[in-house]
């Protein structure tokens, strides 16, 4: 098996007031390319810093951190926004979409943002968001779509430049429980034809649609159980 992630003991603090407030605790995650991983806890349990730390958007105080082949503990900000803009696909719960932009306008901005002409990433745009079953949604603006075909829009947007990792926060959190199923349908569907996917949620449901569930609990990670 290929690794994709290896963090090791990897530790987070913060200052509250006079305090340090130790959020993550000699963390130590590997995980394997095509893996389905779901992390899961409580509010408070740390959940965000450690999304935060795997997609690039913030440090750990010490530790180490490795994507692929990619010292992240190394890197500086310049360089994060390389490897996230390159490796990794973010998933929000609250999709993140540009309003006044159309669903492939979209879906097409990470490519953009790399320097791919727009001919070519319009093809791009166009074929994943038909893969998802979008493909007479293109020229909607989000708000003219339901919350259900706006997290697949999100899903197109992180899938389009083929990244190393998925990376979703709480990716039902703002859907009914029969369009939740509906899109945790589809991660299924995306880990099936080879895409590594971290998961983190509250949800114990939403967990159980991972292959490998892991638990947070006051900054200490611990396995859990396999779902296959």
């Amino acid at each position: 098996m290929e690794t994709i992630i290896k963090l090791e003991n990897i530790n987070k603090s913060y200052k509250v007031g006079e305090n340090s407030l130790h959020v993550l605790k000699d963390i130590n995650l590997t995980v394997e390319k095509g893996e389905f991983i779901a992390i899961l806890g409580a509010s408070g349990s740390g959940k965000s810093t450690l999304m935060n730390i795997i997609g690039c958007m913030d440090n750990s105080d010490d530790g180490e951190y490795f994507l692929e082949d990619i010292q992240i503990h190394k890197c500086g900000d310049d360089e994060l926004g390389k490897v996230r803009n390159e490796n990794i696909g973010f998933i929000f719960q609250k999709y993140h979409l540009i309003p006044q932009y159309t669903v492939i306008q979209n879906v097409m901005m990470p490519l953009l943002i790399r320097g791919m002409s727009r001919r070519e990433a319009t093809e791009k745009a166009r074929e994943i968001l038909e893969s998802i079953g979008l493909g007479d949604r293109m020229n909607h603006k989000p708000n003219e779509l339901s919350g259900g075909q706006q997290q697949r829009v999100a899903i197109a947007r992180a899938l389009v430049t083929k990244p190393a990792l998925l990376l979703a926060d709480e990716p039902t959190g703002a859907l009914d429980s029969n369009t939740g199923k509906e899109i945790l349908q589809l991660f299924k569907k995306m880990n099936e034809i080879g895409n590594t996917i971290i998961m983190i949620t509250h949800d114990t449901n939403v967990a159980n649609y991972s292959k490998r569930v892991l638990y947070l609990d006051d900054g200490v990670l611990t396995e859990g159980k396999t779902n296959y």
